[in-house]
């Protein structure tokens, strides 16, 4: 008997036809995800904060595709931004199938000198605003799926930066207790990449230079998270679950260096 949850290769995608909300979509990693999404079939719509340029050049790209895409500006340093963010999306592309909570800022600080508004602005961004936004996601009342990027370098101590680490951490707690509280309706999974991108203003030598502190002693890419990401997105029975990508570096227990 064949099991009806198994998709030939000649099916569609069980993403195609969904539309997803995912914030920090204009440029890197938010990008490749909107464009493996609109690649599925999904329609996007493309949140970001100044890179307007960008954004509206990655909505060209997804409606070359095939799909839907929409812009929408909102600051996620701004709660009442945050607050309104959910229902605008919904107001532009109507009720939503995914949300992928993407953006984020990693600054340097450090425990010594870390200041309350250091840490209040980390939080805010990494973690608060995703809480926000997932619970929006939740009160439809509608089967669907949520997506968080962490990082591999939560496992750690990572010293030089330590308001993002502890955002990084808070919001690895909000998704398992989201994928509990918003069960059965909504799973609730997570991402968390390790050696895949240089930092803003690094090269890829970054890259290689670091590749000796994960045991598969390489790197990887964007398509190795966005192949890791549809994975959950389209697995009817997988919630609360994190995938590292990041070669092993997660069980090492020491920082990138």
């Amino acid at each position: 008997m064949s099991d009806p949850h198994n998709s030939s290769p000649d099916s569609p995608s069980p993403l195609s036809g969904k539309t997803a909300l995912i914030t920090g979509a204009a440029k890197r990693l938010g990008r490749d995800l909107a464009l493996a999404l609109a690649a599925e079939g999904a329609h996007v719509v493309i949140h970001y904060n100044t890179s307007a340029s960008e954004a509206e050049d990655a909505a060209r790209q997804l409606r070359a595709k095939g799909t839907q895409a929409w812009t929408l500006q909102a600051d996620l340093s701004d709660a009442r931004q945050v607050e309104v963010l959910f229902p605008r999306a919904v107001e532009m592309a109507g009720p939503l199938d995914i949300l992928v909570n993407n953006a984020s800022i990693f600054p340097k600080s450090r425990l010594e000198t870390l200041t309350p508004e250091e840490l209040h602005e980390s939080l805010g961004i990494n973690a608060l605003a995703p809480l926000v936004l997932s619970r929006a996601f939740a009160a439809q009342r509608r089967e669907g799926s949520i997506l968080h990027l962490l990082d591999a370098r939560m496992m750690d101590h990572d010293t030089g930066h330590a308001a993002y680490h502890l955002s990084k951490r808070m919001l690895f707690t909000l998704m398992r207790m989201m994928a509990l509280e918003f069960a059965p309706l909504v799973r609730v999974n997570a991402v968390a990449p390790g050696l895949v991108l240089p930092p803003p203003g690094e090269t890829e030598e970054y890259l290689k230079r670091l590749a000796r502190t994960n045991p598969l002693q390489t790197h990887g890419d964007s398509a190795d998270v966005t192949q890791a990401a549809l994975y959950l997105l389209r697995s009817r029975f997988v919630t609360g679950q994190v995938i590292f990508v990041d070669g092993g570096r997660h069980m090492k227990g020491s920082m990138y260096g």
